[in-house]
């Protein structure tokens, strides 16, 4: 899904002002960077494995292309995580809130950043996204979209194993990171080394393998990120093994 519009209506239009300010956003997560990203891996947030791939993934809530990288890739990433074969970074995008009736995409994500903060265990975060990336679950968008209520959300994160005191902040109304999100929205979308060949604008879902854009297979998509990665099928999940990319 294209991002045709910016995340705020004074945004910045050059690339530079807009990474500027991002920077200065006062309330924001501890372990974002200065692009926005929230790295992890095995070892926790921000505290990168060496000598393997990180894989940058850029999602947004209301997108049904990242729900299909969430469906046919999350377990096989997670497993890579557990093992210490890839480190992961997390861009969480909020530019379709317009598809929605009630700020969905903000709300989804700046639940998703709150249980960053204060959870410690990124399986809990990474089993919310694959909640609400179910095709029992993820809304539609525009005049499909049918709103989903906090309490349905929070669910999602309970049921993903964050503990209710968390579970409580994330959706308690106050929205904490929305002027982040936001921030991270305008910035985001003026990187042109994200942007498909061909294309003069940023869409989602966006996956990097070191920083540089994966071009994906929609025939074949783990296997073709398998490829990109350096692994086989059957060497995923063994810490033994290092992928080769």
């Amino acid at each position: 899904m294209a991002a045709n519009r910016s995340a705020t209506m004074d945004a910045p239009q050059s690339e530079q002002a807009a990474r500027d300010a991002l920077r200065k956003i006062k309330v924001k997560p501890s372990f974002a960077d200065d692009q926005g990203g929230i790295l992890l891996s095995k070892n926790g947030y921000g505290n990168k494995v060496d000598g393997v791939p990180t894989v940058g993934m850029y999602l947004e809530p209301l997108c049904p292309g990242c729900a299909l990288v969430s469906r046919t890739l999350d377990p096989t990433i997670m497993s890579m995580l557990d093992a210490g074969q890839i480190n992961l970074d997390l861009h969480f995008m909020t530019f379709q809130d317009y598809k929605s009736s009630d700020e969905y995409s903000t709300r989804a994500f700046n639940a998703a950043v709150t249980i960053v903060q204060r959870d410690p265990n990124p399986d809990h975060l990474l089993g919310y996204l694959m909640n609400i990336y179910r095709e029992d679950f993820q809304p539609g968008e525009l005049g499909e979209y049918r709103s989903v209520t906090d309490d349905q959300l929070k669910q999602q994160a309970l049921n993903a194993g964050v503990d209710s005191a968390t579970a409580d902040a994330a959706f308690d109304g106050q929205y904490r990171y929305r002027t982040w999100l936001k921030a991270a929205d305008d910035y985001t979308i003026l990187r042109p080394e994200l942007y498909a060949p061909g294309k003069n604008g940023f869409s989602t879902p966006t996956v990097t393998i070191n920083d540089r854009r994966w071009q994906m297979d929609g025939n074949d998509l783990k296997g073709s990120f398998l490829t990109a990665i350096g692994l086989d099928e059957n060497q995923v999940g063994d810490p033994a093994v290092t992928p080769k990319n």
